[in-house]
């Protein structure tokens, strides 16, 4: 019989509260500071089950990190243990916690007053029937960092392949993943992603049906979180994660979705509150306020080196997206309206409370980089009108060359050009009205309040690869974005037409490449991650794709690769 004696933590358990009818499941606490607590267990009878979900980690900061895992069974007591070996002859931290249907038997244990810059190995034991959980491993952050590796990652559709992304990223030497949101897709099974070329993986999506209730989603959670390599990289890497729109329905904004119908789905804000419930009760978070915890926006200080601020593109304060669409009348594109409606100082896709405390931490952090981790695009991606009226379209092809040739052209002072010839490559539009394209005026703004400080940004959401130069209004330099491509929901290529072939999506590449202002790198069609490693000199990031989702025997190779200091 194993014996092990250490002090009793106290669980503080943050209350549940409402704002805006959103509930959303509390982190337990573990403190330092408590009485004595003897737990006794037969190690060697101790088998590995029933906590069918694997383990996981999330927020690591340098006095703590949230360790999590599900049980099978309700009013189940369980033992977790912290240690910094893995063999857990000598406990650093533990605790008993009582799984509740109310958060469907999830636990999330918030550590606090940790030591800095450790390495932590993690278990949860059920004496009631002898389970324990795999072992999980994380760590504390340094006070001072001279480098930190981040694994950048978004958009994970089940369906549409193997997440081998997932498995390299857990086999990677990265510190921490980096989770910048479409953790799942709300559509149901055979929608989005499933193709006849994947269909014989059977990963269709369970519920069978668009999830609205929070028992749909709850269940797609663990359908995902049943995939063994989801369960690898959090059992190996600790997660800092951030919400993007289809963990709740497509296209989110603050009061409403476009992939949300009230007449037919019921009440937004009901299915938003299931959503953000099931989204705490599987990826936890730390708080930074205790009156609203609808609020994922927090920041990160990695040693003092990475200022890394999460924010939150899609639920707090983002107005109803513009539609392209409805500015093209009988006689044209109404670029007047248009561009009325773009420059509206009243819309916003942070709102001003997010945007004024992004600003501050901005200014009042002394470290090497600030980092924006949020979700969708912020560098401007202007293309010729021209193309929105014939992508995808036969003609798409030579359209394109015809535009390139005049760019490039113009970009070498071409005399011969005509008005016409220029007008059809300077007539641009944003194309992506759902980045902060369709949000200029926030974008303008947070540049302005840089006061000569440099910005990285990283972006997900639309399932390939980027990499731009930000420039303000008035052109100045403030900084670089980073994008990265998705896990495995599909990407550009299926858009070119049933017929693109790896030639075409080459030059669609580099005609994007030629004709946007400030884009430096895009990948159309491959599934991956970034490795972004911070020193106090550099940030580089490579641009990692595995070569197939169709397979669990994969390779990976760097597609890109950046220096900037």
């Amino acid at each position: 019989m194993k014996t092990k004696k250490n002090t009793r933590r106290n669980f503080i358990q943050k209350a549940l509260m409402a704002s805006g009818g959103l509930i959303l499941a509390p982190n337990f606490i573990s403190c330092s500071d408590d009485d004595d607590l003897k737990v006794d267990y037969n190690e060697s009878l101790l088998n590995v089950q029933n906590f069918n979900y694997g383990v996981a980690s999330f927020d690591p900061s340098s006095t703590g990190v949230i360790i999590w895992t599900r049980f099978i069974n309700t009013d189940i007591e369980i033992i977790w243990e912290v240690s910094t070996e893995n063999n857990f002859n000598s406990i650093l931290r533990t605790g008993k916690i009582i799984t509740e249907s109310s958060r469907d038997n999830t636990l999330a244990i918030e550590l606090t007053e940790l030591e800095a810059d450790q390495k932590l190995y993690y278990r949860f034991i059920s004496t009631t029937d002898n389970s324990v959980s795999v072992i999980g491993e994380t760590i504390t952050l340094p006070t001072v960092a001279t480098q930190a590796k981040l694994a950048v990652c978004s958009c994970s559709n089940y369906q549409a392949g193997l997440f081998n992304v997932y498995d390299a990223m857990a086999n990677s030497d990265a510190d921490i993943i980096v989770h910048l949101g479409d953790y799942f897709y709300e559509y149901g099974a055979g929608g989005y992603g499933s193709t006849e070329e994947n269909a014989f993986l059977n990963r269709f999506h369970e519920p069978a049906g668009e999830i609205i209730s929070l028992d749909d989603y709850r269940t797609r959670y663990k359908q995902y979180r049943s995939d063994a390599s989801l369960q690898l990289a959090h059992q190996k890497k600790p997660f800092i994660c951030v919400w993007d729109d289809h963990e709740i329905a497509n296209d989110t904004y603050k009061e409403g979705a476009e992939n949300h119908d009230e007449a037919t789905e019921g009440s937004f804000e009901v299915r938003k509150q299931n959503a953000l419930q099931a989204y705490s009760e599987f990826l936890p978070f730390s708080r930074i306020a205790a009156d609203d915890n609808s609020i994922i926006y927090r920041s990160v200080n990695i040693g003092n080196l990475v200022n890394l601020i999460l924010m939150d593109t899609r639920l707090i304060g983002r107005d109803k997206q513009l539609n392209i669409g409805d500015y093209f009348t009988a006689t044209g594109f109404d670029a007047q309206a248009f561009q009325t409606a773009l420059t509206d100082p009243n819309r916003s896709i942070v709102g001003v409370t997010q945007r004024d405390w992004i600003i501050s931490e901005l200014n009042s952090s002394s470290a090497k980089w600030q980092v924006l981790g949020q979700q969708v695009l912020m560098g401007k991606m202007n293309i010729p009108v021209e193309l929105l009226t014939v992508f995808g379209s036969e003609g798409f092809g030579t359209i394109l060359t015809e535009l390139v040739t005049i760019k490039l052209r113009l970009l070498n002072n071409d005399p011969s050009l005509s008005a016409a010839e220029i007008a059809r490559v300077t007539t641009v539009i944003p194309y992506n009205l759902d980045a902060w394209d369709g949000y200029p005026i926030d974008r303008e703004i947070m540049y302005n309040a840089l006061n000569g400080k440099k910005i990285v940004t990283f972006a997900g959401d639309t399932h390939n690869a980027w990499q731009n130069t930000l420039t303000s209004e008035n052109g100045t330099e403030v900084g670089i974005e980073l994008a990265t491509s998705s896990i495995s929901s599909p990407g550009f290529e299926t858009y070119l037409g049933a017929n693109s072939s790896p030639e075409l999506i080459a030059g669609f590449q580099e005609a994007m490449v030629a004709l946007i202002d400030g884009l430096n790198y895009f990948d159309a069609s491959r599934r991956g991650y970034m490795m972004t490693t911070f020193t106090t000199t550099e940030v580089t990031s490579e641009w990692i794709f595995v070569d197939t989702l169709l397979s669990e025997s994969y390779s990976t190779e760097i597609g890109y690769s950046l220096s900037y200091s």
